[in-house]
């Protein structure tokens, strides 16, 4: 009899720690509903992604849902003319997860310098800005074809933690280095427009 109290005690101290948040998908006829998170981990959270393609926004998406602390980040990349900026903002409380996840601030250089992709040659020169403080390599598939993407990051890109919803957005193959340069060119068969189709379909949260 105590043991059977006991498992109740701790199957109901479980639900009542766990969250309730706002669940809203992009594309999901534009409602949000009410969700119960998976475990105690898991807090509310809101996120935005943005791609911009030569500083016009091409993607723009707000996410709310149940989210792991990890994935409650601010993050940048860098292809030189196509940028996504990550943005998020997590809280600890029922329905806490009202307001959007907040802008993207605006950056600029910082004087580190990556290669990045230009037609088929990866000799190019990206710029880093903002909190890019690393240089990426990546193999992404975009219609059957492989095709590499590079230039610069920001440390939580690259961050082993956050490496499986990182993938999500610039595919499973994908390194960074510290120094100017360190992501050595080679060619490519990549195009202008094939940079943007893995990132469209990246949702934080998932």
């Amino acid at each position: 009899m105590h043991l059977l109290t006991l498992i109740f005690g701790i199957v109901l101290l479980h639900k009542a720690y766990t969250l309730k948040c706002y669940e809203c998908i992009p594309g999901d006829s534009g409602t949000c509903t009410v969700k119960e998170c998976p475990s105690q981990s898991y807090q509310c959270g809101a996120s935005r992604v943005i791609s911009y393609l030569d500083d016009s926004i091409q993607v723009d998406l707000n996410v709310k849902d149940c989210a792991l602390p990890e994935e409650c980040i601010t993050a940048s990349l860098n292809f030189g003319l196509v940028k996504t900026k990550i943005t998020s903002k997590c809280c600890t409380s029922d329905l806490c997860n009202t307001q959007p996840a907040p802008e993207p601030i605006k950056t600029i250089p910082n004087g580190k310098k990556c290669f990045g992709c230009i037609g088929q040659s990866c000799t190019s020169t990206v710029n880093c800005e903002g909190d890019e403080d690393q240089c990426i390599s990546a193999t992404v598939n975009a219609g059957g074809l492989m095709s590499s993407l590079k230039g610069c990051a920001s440390k939580e890109v690259c961050s082993s933690s956050n490496s499986e919803q990182i993938s999500s957005a610039i595919g499973r193959e994908f390194s960074c280095c510290q120094g100017n340069y360190c992501n050595s060119g080679t060619s490519t068969s990549a195009g202008l427009l094939l940079l943007l189709t893995p990132l469209i379909n990246f949702i934080m949260f998932s």
